[in-house]
């Protein structure tokens, strides 16, 4: 019984090789242009300065909405904001303070002309505008 040698396929290495060449090629794009690759690097880094930047703006008015906060602690109140708001509520005034009187139906400041107004003219106005 003759034996008889097989000479091997050529095309399976041939198709070995061309799948791995293929298979590099894929990871050198990836590598180069992908998602995550050396192209997309710099938008990364762009958008890592951005979101650092938005962190830190954020970061300063949750530290100013703390304060607020901490402002309205009764066991630290602050004298100036308490006296400020209640003569806002109160409609009161300090001898230190400076009022401008306004005219409501033209919004402009009536104080030059206080030596003409008379004393009625003077209290309709006041009446006229609840918040002084």
């Amino acid at each position: 019984m003759p034996t008889r040698l097989k000479r091997p396929p050529f095309w399976r290495p041939l198709a070995l090789t061309v799948a791995l060449l293929g298979f590099q090629a894929y990871l050198g794009y990836s590598a180069i242009s992908g998602q995550f690759g050396i192209e997309s690097r710099e938008e990364i880094l762009a958008d890592i300065e951005v979101l650092e930047d938005r962190s830190a703006a954020l970061q300063a008015e949750i530290d100013a909405y703390r304060h607020r906060v901490s402002l309205m602690n009764p066991q630290h109140l602050d004298p100036d904001l308490v006296t400020e708001r209640a003569r806002a509520l109160l409609n009161m005034a300090n001898a230190d303070d400076i009022l401008v009187m306004v005219n409501p139906d033209t919004g402009k400041p009536i104080s030059g002309q206080f030596v003409e107004l008379i004393d009625n003219q003077l209290i309709s106005i006041i009446e006229a505008d609840s918040t002084l």
